[in-house]
């Protein structure tokens, strides 16, 4: 199925469950087609038959982002194979509890390379591409604990922290090459990140953002008319959870 020349084309990380899934399924229903990027073939697989189903092109693509020194490229492999990509969504990240004096230098950096080395890998390798085009919008999921301090969510907290950094000077560099930068930095969310070994955490889920609710914000921004960006957006529960 060609798709038509005018519809836009993005790569979503962490696209096989939680924000990045119901991204990829909101893209698709608003005719975006998807490059799909996670860890488990099995899962993208399910999730690009769903977004067919809808009526779209979806591609998917393993890939472990936690292996640093191979996103680059295997990023700008999915761009010219999938593209032209106009959206990049920095979805994938791993959630991490542990008070700061007991974190080892081994998960710290874990944390620090999935949650934002990748990211910044993940924008080199489809950045090139954007900007021969003079055009692209790129989005990256932070959190409100980037600007909150939680006991225990030390090194996340940093991870998203720098994650805007890394963001807001993008933003200023790329402006000119009509390339928008968008900060989405939710509130607890009901994804399986609660439900992972390096996540020791009680949030009561009935409470929390769903994952559709975000991806609905994301949609928003990439289709906002290119004279505008919203380069900030944060989301929190009306009930108050964090």
């Amino acid at each position: 199925m060609n798709p038509p020349p005018d519809r836009l084309r993005a790569i979503i990380t962490g696209a096989s469950s939680g924000i990045g899934k119901a991204t990829a399924l909101t893209f698709a229903k608003a005719g975006i087609s998807v490059a799909l990027v996670s860890r488990s073939l099995d899962k993208l697989e399910a999730v690009e038959k769903a977004v067919r189903t809808v009526g779209v092109e979806a591609k998917a693509y393993p890939i472990d982002l936690a292996k640093v020194k191979t996103v680059k490229d295997k990023m700008a492999a999915i761009a010219t194979d999938f593209g032209p990509i106009d959206i990049l969504v920095n979805n994938a990240g791993i959630g991490y509890t542990n008070p700061l004096r007991e974190t080892p230098l081994t998960d710290w950096q874990r944390v620090i390379d999935l949650n934002l080395t990748s990211v910044f890998q993940c924008i080199q390798g489809v950045l090139p591409q954007m900007r021969d085009r003079n055009r692209g919008t790129i989005v990256n999921v932070a959190s409100i604990a980037a600007n909150n301090s939680f006991p225990d969510w030390g090194a996340y907290s940093v991870s998203k922290a720098a994650l805007i950094a890394l963001a807001k000077t993008l933003a200023v560099e790329e402006r000119a090459n009509g390339i928008r930068v968008v900060n989405i930095s939710p509130g607890a969310v009901n994804t399986p990140l609660w439900e992972t070994e390096t996540v020791q955490a009680d949030f009561e889920p009935e409470v929390m953002l769903t994952p559709e609710i975000v991806a609905q914000s994301i949609l928003h921004t990439v289709l906002l008319p290119v004279q505008a960006v919203v380069e900030e957006m944060t989301i929190m529960p009306s009930g108050g959870s964090l």
